[in-house]
């Protein structure tokens, strides 16, 4: 706030807290005609006419990196308010930088990246998930690590939605069971998972905490994989309490944008994706897979273990079940 501090003092200003609407035309730029000569609009005011054409004249939430509080966001609540008599935004959500390997991404240090680049290599919820770690007036470092950490644990999510869709698919009846149905056991589990909402929407209201709000998920997960590993023979009443888990999961995703997809499909997708970062032919390791069961449906043991090793060598985890083999790239 002290004048020439941050930019030299101008002297056509009669004030120097003044800032430009209306800027003369320069050669080579484009220009308008106005009342006081050719120009065009100054930096801050195009927001304010954006925001005021598309939202009205107040709006619920505006958002923008730290570095825009002042003076951009200041100015444009003077001229706005100034121009309405309104308030301009109710909420301002002012989010903390992005750095790339622990440096801050910027196109001086040709360290940028584009949602259109990162996709390429990441499934968008795996991104979403990355980011919403962390509060959004937090630092994010981005780096591959962080981001394969990110998918680690977008996959550990929708394991748990896979192993409750595979207990679901057993077609126990549960349609005419309801929560006094329930054993005590049952029912503790079911009060846990259906109040997830609430848990979440308290994070929420607590300036958008999504990092608490992730973690209600992870609470919510462990106590569901719990659940799963003690009734492995389902009953009507354990299936009523997993589809329960399932659709409160979801109810707070869909918020988030995650666990939008069948959980078959989104393995099947990072599977591809991963493959082809690896630079791993599908159709061969497929092949290997096939022969592995071949293998063992003969009980020729040493060579299934070996197809086994040389598939870890490529990078490849395979999971066996008592009725297929599944994979994953590490």
């Amino acid at each position: 706030m002290l004048a020439g501090a941050r930019i030299d003092v101008d002297e056509k200003k009669k004030n120097p807290f003044d800032f430009v609407l209306w800027k003369s035309s320069k050669e080579g730029e484009p220009w308008w005609d106005s009342p006081w000569g050719r120009g065009r609009p100054g930096w801050h005011i195009e927001c304010s006419v954006m925001s005021q054409r598309f939202l009205g004249d107040t709006f619920d939430i505006h958002g923008g990196g730290e570095d825009l509080i002042f003076p951009h966001h200041e100015n444009e609540i003077a001229q706005s308010e100034g121009a309405t008599g309104k308030p301009f935004a109710n909420y301002w959500i002012h989010n903390g930088f992005i750095k790339v390997d622990s440096e801050k991404m910027s196109k001086s240090l040709g360290n940028t990246l584009t949602i259109k680049e990162i996709l390429t290599a990441y499934h968008p919820e795996v991104v979403r998930f990355f980011i919403l770690q962390s509060h959004y007036k937090s630092y994010i470092d981005f780096s591959d690590a962080s981001i394969a950490e990110a998918r680690v644990g977008m996959g550990r999510l929708y394991a748990t939605l896979k192993n409750i869709k595979d207990a679901l698919d057993k077609k126990a009846d549960f349609s005419d069971t309801s929560e006094k149905d329930l054993s005590r056991e049952d029912g503790e589990v079911f009060k846990k998972v259906s109040t997830l909402p609430d848990r979440f929407k308290e994070a929420m209201d607590d300036d958008f905490n999504t990092a608490m709000a992730m973690g209600y998920i992870f609470d919510t997960v462990r106590i569901v994989n719990g659940y799963i590993s003690k009734n492995s023979a389902p009953t009507r009443e354990s299936l009523f309490v997993l589809n329960e888990a399932r659709e409160r999961i979801r109810e707070v995703g869909k918020v988030l944008g995650l666990f939008l997809e069948d959980p078959d499909e989104y393995f099947e997708k990072d599977k591809e994706r991963e493959a082809g970062k690896s630079g791993l032919d599908m159709e061969e390791v497929e092949r290997l897979i096939d022969e592995r069961k071949k293998a063992r449906e003969s009980k020729n043991w040493s060579r299934a273990d070996e197809l086994r090793d040389l598939l870890a060598a490529r990078g490849i985890v395979l999971k066996d079940t008592p009725t297929s083999t599944t994979w994953k790239v590490e």
